[in-house]
């Protein structure tokens, strides 16, 4: 407890109130995986594998090693501001309040297109069961359902999550058993093991490597949601940065496994039926009818789930930005009355979901969305080195390898992944970050005063 502390209850007679810390070590590697979900790699199979030549398991590893070196940084930050915010707040407090706000805008890019993602992939494999309807029209009933279901104040909850999860589990454990059932039966343990996946020296190169891993780190996101528990984790300094590295770990694994079983069962990348949903064909080759509409159904689920967290996160978030009066509070600012949601946030978002459907991949929007992600990762990991090395805290010594070279290694291979992606991604994330270069300049005179801070609690 600090002299601060201990003066303040002096004074008062009564103790500061402090949140309690009940959570363990396990609890937020659970909240984690949760957070990620076991099935990521999924839904990016068949883009990744052309994208990659037959080596999405290979950029998923690559990227583990990137994501493992940013949440040891993470963790580091969240003991020391322990708050929501995440990057957006070890940013602004461990480097400057103005590249704070810059990290924030590009997290909201994030926000913003989540929705449109799980809406496009939720059209996709609707799709795959009813491919008489159109996809404009498919792409409508999805982004619409999560908007309705939104407005009426339904949010989903950890005990969905939970069952959710735990269908997952079972689907995908069944088939990785029936893959190596299936690969055995076909080529004996020749084709369960091999190096095929990882190296393929017909196809490798490496310039394709660096911008497929660009597109795999998507399968990492959101691992930096564990660090908004910081105020609530028993020993937080210890737990929190062996959570975040371990659900890294724990999902590139995991991934990697099932992309690899699913790399031995369709090696070749030039035949997928659909690219966006390959994965359904996989399972299909070695489960039949039952397990590709199982996989079907938990990818459904898992899209709406993730559909209306990410569009209610961005309608909450607009709206503690409107209240705050970063943009427009007549407009941004407003609650409906009867149910004390956000409804213009949430129509907003919705048509704007709708919209990017009809002319944004796939591919484009996950790209897009690790523009704005990989920003975030580097500044953290920069912030880490400034903090600790340069900085340094009262009462520790600095340490070389941990306060020096592992997060600078982190910054420049997430660096690396960010210049891998595609030309399109980072005209349409540069203009945005643009965008908000100006805004803050004209909100701060030039910079010469504080930003107003966005309040990413409120997501």
């Amino acid at each position: 407890m600090s002299d601060n502390s201990v003066s303040s209850e002096a004074k008062t007679g009564a103790p500061v109130p402090r949140l309690r810390r009940v959570l363990t070590l396990w609890d937020l590697i659970f909240y984690g995986i949760v957070l990620i979900m076991p099935i990521a790699p999924v839904p990016m199979f068949g883009v990744a594998q052309v994208l990659s030549h037959g080596h999405f398991v290979t950029t998923i590893l690559i990227a583990m090693i990137a994501m493992m070196l940013t949440a040891v940084s993470y963790g580091r930050m969240a003991t020391l501001y322990p708050t929501a915010g995440s990057a957006y707040t070890y940013v602004g407090r461990g480097l400057n309040p103005h590249l704070g706000f810059l990290t924030g805008w590009a997290m909201f890019l994030d926000y913003l297109i989540q929705p449109l993602l799980n809406g496009i992939y939720g059209a996709l494999t609707i799709q795959r069961f009813f491919p008489f309807i159109p996809y404009a029209l498919l792409a409508a009933m999805f982004v619409g359902i999560m908007t309705w279901l939104n407005l009426r104040g339904i949010r989903a909850t950890a005990r969905a999550n939970v069952i959710l999860l735990t269908i997952m589990c079972v689907v995908i454990g069944i088939f990785m058993i029936l893959a190596v059932r299936y690969l055995f039966h076909l080529q004996g343990w020749g084709g369960v093991f091999s190096t095929q996946p990882f190296y393929d020296p017909k196809t490798f190169d490496i310039r394709v490597i660096w911008t497929a891993t660009s597109y795999a780190a998507l399968t990492y996101i959101g691992f930096d949601g564990v660090t908004t528990l910081a105020e609530d984790v028993v020993n937080p300094k210890r737990n929190v940065m062996l959570a975040t590295v371990s659900v890294c770990l724990f999902t590139g694994i995991v991934g990697g496994l099932e992309i690899y079983l699913g790399q031995r069962v369709w090696p070749d990348y030039t035949t997928f039926h659909n690219t966006e949903t390959a994965f359904m064909d996989v399972t299909r080759r070695v489960g039949g009818p039952l397990l590709f509409q199982a996989l079907g159904l938990v990818l459904i689920l898992a899209t709406i789930g993730a559909g209306l967290t990410g569009q209610v996160g961005a309608a909450r978030l607009l709206f503690g930005m409107g209240r705050d009066n970063v943009v427009p509070r007549k407009l941004f600012a407003y609650l409906d009355p009867k149910r004390n949601t956000p409804t213009r946030n949430i129509w907003l978002i919705g048509i704007v979901a709708y919209i990017g459907t009809l002319f944004v991949s796939y591919e484009q929007a996950g790209e897009i969305l690790n523009f704005g992600a990989f920003l975030a990762f580097m500044g953290v990991n920069f912030a880490t080195f400034w903090q600790f090395a340069i900085v340094q805290q009262s009462g520790r010594k600095r340490r070389w390898f941990a306060d020096v070279v592992m997060p600078l290694i982190g910054f420049v291979f997430c660096l690396w992944i960010w210049l891998g992606l595609k030309m399109p991604a980072k005209i349409t994330g540069g203009v945005w970050f643009a965008a908000g270069l100006i805004y803050c300049a004209i909100r701060t005179r030039g910079f010469r005063e504080r930003p107003i801070m966005i309040d990413f609690s409120e997501s």
